[in-house]
């Protein structure tokens, strides 16, 4: 049966479910109105323009109004605003923004699509700033790229540290700019645990950007060439990126008498239905269900907009199909740094209070002796009861994503660590080991949950150490030499069945190493002799990583104190 579809919104949700319908339903009558000019355009690209990674404006539009006419055989409004919905009648209010004119629409399904739009807070003389720029759209991307191009701005803050802010921070650095970054947290990257932040810290400020973490604007002054933050630091800029945060553009929804949750998302079932069964709602405007704590949240990526779009229209067109739910699987690149992450971090499972077990590790990206190799930094979470992979984070310079994406797809079916032993993977030196990273975090996770090793924590070497804890270092003299935890006893490896003697068989005995594998081995040498052990999780590198991260990040704020 033919229908009439109106969709609201362009971009990945949108503009797929218009796509998806018509190579569905050649005779229904498909209308997508999008108040912006551009109706689907490479969001995720655009700092990469204003940095001129990406030289040709042409390519971030991934597809134009008349290329959709033409291919889809759609009625495409760009500049067109929907303003009203009225539900009971089921018809929406339009605003032509080239015209001024405003006009009705029927629907007999209706699609919302209508993204997030950036975070603006309450700072004191921000108004009056002429230098202010968020990121969200072709037209944001058009003003900041013009005003680095013709005033060529010698220094910049930045402020949020969540992925567009990163991202600009370096692609500003490669036009020659000065980049301050102010981030309100402890930590840059939020769904990515501290320790893994650090790693992130370290490189940011070995690339020469004034990280202050901690802190956020109290009032901005000259049109915003002088921010004055909390802590009392004055920052003198020429330009400032805001980019803090999203929240949901749902007006029209929560107009129109749509459930929203307590932050305006909107709130759908697993048909992507929201409170009224001929509207449907997909993209960064919408509550989904987290895959792994199957708890509402609100996860603002790409894919899940695409696949929500695609999945709206099967449904429309009659099949039986649901979304499952979000991991938020992610990458980011921070200069020469990849991170990525799936599933649930350890804070929202400390927060959830779900149980879990945490690994790290420090393998290379491919075959040592292959030239190229550099070392990566993983983290897994898993059910300590069932063994179930419950997330994954990654830190390094090659590949990292294709690590996570084994993690991401292992969550989805519902893998345990013990499937991941027996993942498969292509296997050549300058490519891989033969173990990959993903099968040693299997065979660590099954370890823990055979009682083969106990883990300690990096967050509870402090207490250990402050408590006098027997704190074994099996690394060798000269590794030591180099750093390591304060009041430890060094017993290389190789050296410990002669040395038994050395170590108390009436106090625990905490073994720590480079990354966890030899302390692992030497739990298991020292348990089979009658001791009581436990392996620091990720050795010094995990420790040292978050120590010098902490060190660098004061520097750098007394540095900018005495700047300033």
């Amino acid at each position: 049966m033919s229908k009439k579809v109106l969709i609201v919104g362009g971009v990945a949700g949108g503009a797929s479910a218009a796509a998806r319908l018509r190579r569905l339903n050649e005779d229904f009558e498909i209308i997508m109105f999008e108040k912006g000019e551009y109706i689907s355009f490479a969001n995720c690209g655009l700092p990469y323009y204003i940095g001129d990674s990406i030289k040709n404006r042409a390519f971030l539009l991934v597809q134009t109004v008349e290329g959709m006419k033409e291919r889809f055989k759609l009625d495409v409004r760009n500049l067109s605003e929907v303003i009203e919905i009225d539900r009971k009648n089921k018809k929406v209010k339009v605003k032509n923004h080239k015209t001024g004119d405003i006009y009705e629409e029927t629907y007999d399904e209706l699609i919302l699509s209508p993204g997030a739009m950036p975070k603006i807070p309450y700072i004191e003389g921000i108004k009056s700033a002429d230098n202010l720029f968020t990121l969200r759209n072709i037209a944001d991307t058009d003003r900041i790229k013009n005003y680095v191009d013709i005033n060529k701005p010698q220094k910049a803050l930045v402020i949020g540290g969540g992925f567009i802010g990163l991202e600009m921070v370096e692609n500003l650095q490669k036009r020659g700019v000065e980049v301050i970054l102010v981030h309100s947290r402890n930590q840059v990257m939020k769904p990515v645990d501290y320790e893994m932040a650090s790693i992130l810290h370290n490189h940011l400020i070995e690339k020469g950007v004034k990280l202050i973490l901690e802190d956020k604007p109290a009032k901005i002054e000259n049109k915003g060439r002088k921010v004055t933050l909390l802590s009392g630091k004055e920052i003198e800029t020429d330009m400032i990126i805001l980019s803090i945060g999203v929240t949901p553009e749902s007006k029209i929804a929560k107009d129109a008498g749509l459930e929203v949750n307590s932050k305006g998302a909107i709130v759908v079932n697993s048909k992507m239905r929201t409170s009224d069964k001929n509207i449907y709602a997909v993209g960064d405007a919408v509550q989904v269900i987290d895959f792994v704590n199957k708890k509402p949240t609100m996860i603002p990526l790409a894919w899940p907009a695409n696949r929500q779009g695609r999945l709206v229209a099967d449904i429309i067109s009659g099949k039986d199909v649901k979304y499952k739910g979000t991991l938020g699987s992610l990458v980011a690149k921070v200069f020469d740094l990849t991170v990525a992450a799936t599933g649930n971090n350890e804070k929202t499972l400390k927060e959830l209070k779900i149980p879990y077990e945490a690994i790290h590790i420090h393998p290379v990206s491919h075959a040592g002796y292959y030239p190229g190799a550099a070392q990566v930094s993983f983290k897994m979470l898993f059910d300590p009861n069932t063994g179930k992979v419950l997330g994954a984070q990654g830190v390094g310079k090659d590949g990292v994503d294709k690590r996570i994406d084994l993690i991401a797809n292992s969550i989805k079916a519902g893998f345990t660590v013990y499937d991941l032993q027996d993942i498969e993977v292509c296997y050549a030196p300058p490519y891989n080991s033969a173990k990959d990273p993903v099968n040693i975090m299997g065979y660590y996770g099954a370890n823990i949950m055979e009682n083969i090793v106990e883990n300690t924590q990096w967050y509870e070497i402090d207490d250990l150490v402050k408590n006098n804890e027997f704190i074994l270092d099996v690394r060798e003299e000269y590794e030591v030499a180099n750093g390591s935890i304060p009041n430890t006893v060094n017993i290389p490896l190789g050296q410990l069945r002669k040395r038994l003697n050395e170590i108390p068989k009436d106090k625990k005995i905490y073994v720590c190493c480079q990354v966890g594998l030899r302390g692992y081995i030497a739990c298991t040498i020292l348990n089979q002799y009658g001791y009581n052990t436990s392996n620091i999780d990720g050795g010094y590198k995990t420790y040292s990583s978050i120590k010098n991260s902490e060190k660098l990040v004061k520097s750098q704020d007394e540095s900018v104190k005495v700047a300033l």
